[in-house]
């Protein structure tokens, strides 16, 4: 700050205080802290053993004020110049629930409606004058989305919505986070249009069929619309369990596709699975994203497994060819894995498909050798790569590749421009009778039941014994790819953890593990926080070099949000949540930067 101040007496009075300039490269090296709001999520008390709250929401701007939503059940409306609260509510979630994903990423705002999903599955719709519930929406202006399913929930937390509601004319639409693993038979994962003013239910889409033998399949990143052409498009999860397939054998129907449906019916349009039988929890996490192609409207999707594929919007027709290539075999009882997977040829995968013995690394001699160690036990036989009971290499892991914070389009220079982690994990199947053992034994893995199943699941990401990535950095890049060539146009590393204690020998910076999304202006800035280091960073979208970096609370787990007040001021705001561990600790604070 102490800079930016000194800055100001340099610089032309006009050019400091000139308020309604708005944010650019030449600029934004002058953007500072206007306020900051803090939605006290954090400091609230939790059953014992229970994840802490994430903070990821991105606000919503709409005549002169931000309105915020929060995983606890906070619902606020600010002043967006001042950050003032005009009023906040709370919702009262449930707080004695183990939430599989205990995250909101924030509300919809639509003709003086704020509409809200909950962790435990609700729909709220307030009145966005006054915080008010909608007295004709539901029933005292919510919706209980655990009825009505297919298959419902069996406790308070396995069945969520995290993601914003999306809106078409008089409809919401919601889809739901469901628990991954747990067991076999999980909640139905289907999509929901509801009345915006009743409640009363429109219309269903299911992903899977009704007699499938699993669950989920469900919609949990942001269902995105396409207003003009009247079309929904709907990013799918995995079928459940994640690693072990043969209780569901064949392709799970609509699972691992990016669908698109009419807006107004729910009726499928057309379809692509990106995995076919996913056994490694690869997700279309990223929201599509819609961007004209030079043949007309055209939609992008990104999949953890660090493919990026690019479809006429109207058609699905490809605008590259996808091309189905063999892959391993699995060597597990009872599993059968999918003899191909589709390839697109352009672009490339935005990340590492696959590791080999010159790929690892460790911060000294003894680290670097007990990750070959581990390396030479693993199966490692490429992209999709199936899980093993003596343990296999997943590259990319399970958070991706690409994410849920998705791809952002410059249309100035016509780039898709994405976050994209470089960690791969270490996957073990457990004959279902050494689960409790398993669990006991290993700690420090995420090991789960898969109830139903044969086999439970074990995995971690491939790390040395001090919890140092076994594999070089990067650990985390921000991409840019040529919409019109397939080409990328660019890549940097995004984020440092040397200051954090990781890589701290290193002459360059480390790049760091991202969850989050990147926004870019109509002047070529691109603002990402995402990393795991406590920074939000500002790129130029040309060529993609660093601009402006600001420190934060914690790490900004969240999409961040350029907006325009009623005074032609431009601000940006992102959401400081953290990643839940020691070096990305929980907060609950909005960080909102503007020019001087």
């Amino acid at each position: 700050m102490r800079h930016l101040i000194l800055l100001s007496l340099l610089l032309p009075a006009t050019a400091v205080w000139a308020s309604q300039e708005p944010i650019g490269p030449g600029n934004v090296a002058r953007l500072a802290l206007a306020w900051t709001y803090d939605t006290g999520d954090s400091k609230e008390p939790l059953k014992p053993g229970a994840d802490a709250p994430s903070f990821e929401a991105t606000p919503v701007y709409a005549d002169g004020r931000l309105y915020l939503s929060s995983p606890m059940g906070t619902v606020a409306a600010l002043d967006a110049e001042t950050g003032r609260e005009i009023w906040k509510v709370d919702l009262e979630i449930a707080r004695n629930a183990d939430y599989s994903d205990f995250v909101n990423r924030g509300p919809t705002v639509h003709l003086g409606h704020v509409y809200v999903g909950t962790v435990d599955a609700r729909l709220v719709c307030l009145d966005s004058a006054s915080g008010k519930r909608c007295p004709k929406f539901g029933i005292g202006g919510q919706i209980d989305l655990t009825k009505g399913l297919r298959r419902p929930p069996e406790r308070v937390g396995e069945y969520e919505t995290t993601p914003a509601p999306a809106v078409y004319r008089d409809l919401v639409i919601v889809g739901s986070t469901v628990a991954d693993n747990s067991r076999a038979r999980m909640p139905s994962g289907e999509v929901r249009a509801f009345d915006a003013e009743t409640g009363a239910l429109r219309w269903t889409f299911h992903p899977l069929p009704a007699d499938a033998p699993a669950g989920g399949a469900n919609a949990w990143t942001r269902i995105v619309v396409d207003e003009a052409n009247g079309l929904a498009f709907i990013s799918t999860g995995s079928a459940s369990p994640d690693y072990f397939g043969g209780q569901r054998v064949g392709a799970d129907e609509h699972a691992n596709s990016i669908v698109a449906v009419k807006a107004q019916t729910g009726e499928v349009v057309w379809h692509f699975q990106t995995v076919h039988h996913d056994l490694w929890d690869y997700d279309v996490a990223s929201p599509a994203l819609l961007y004209p192609a030079r043949s007309g409207p055209a939609v992008a999707v990104g999949s953890k497994t660090g493919h990026v594929f690019l479809f006429n919007r109207l058609t699905g027709a490809p605008l590259f060819p996808i091309v189905e290539k063999p892959v391993p075999a699995s060597d597990v009882p009872g599993e059968t894995a999918a003899a191909t997977q589709p390839f697109p040829s352009k672009p490339a995968s935005l990340v590492p498909q696959r590791v080999t013995e010159a790929d690892l690394w460790g911060k000294d001699a003894e680290e670097l050798e007990a990750c070959r160690r581990m390396f030479r036990a693993l199966r490692n036989e490429g992209p999709f790569t199936p899980p093993s009971i003596n343990g296999s290499l997943q590259v990319p892991g399970n958070i991706g590749g690409l994410h849920w914070g998705g791809l952002a389009w410059d249309a100035t220079h016509r780039l898709l421009i994405a976050p994209v982690n470089r960690l791969p994990a270490v996957v073990h199947l457990i004959p279902s009778a050494q689960f409790r053992e398993a669990r006991t034994a290993f700690p420090q893995r995420e090991t789960t039941e898969q109830k139903g199943a044969p086999f439970a699941m074990s995995r971690d990401f491939f790390l040395s014994p001090s919890r140092v990535p076994c594999t070089a950095p990067p650990w985390g890049e921000l991409v840019a790819i040529s919409a019109d060539t397939g080409e990328v146009a660019w890549r940097v590393t995004l984020g440092d953890l040397r200051e954090k204690g990781l890589g701290a020998e290193l002459p360059t910076p480390t790049g760091a593990p991202n969850l989050g999304g990147p926004v870019i202006t109509d002047t070529g800035v691109v603002f990402i926080g995402a990393t795991m280091d406590s920074a939000f960073r500002a790129f130029d979208a040309r060529d993609g070099r660093e601009l402006w970096k600001a420190k934060l609370s914690t790490g900004a787990r969240a999409t961040p949000l350029v907006f325009t007040t009623q005074k032609k001021r431009q601000m940006v705001a992102i959401a400081a949540g953290g990643h839940g561990n020691e070096l990305s600790p929980p907060d609950s604070k909005l960080f909102v930067f503007a020019l001087p």
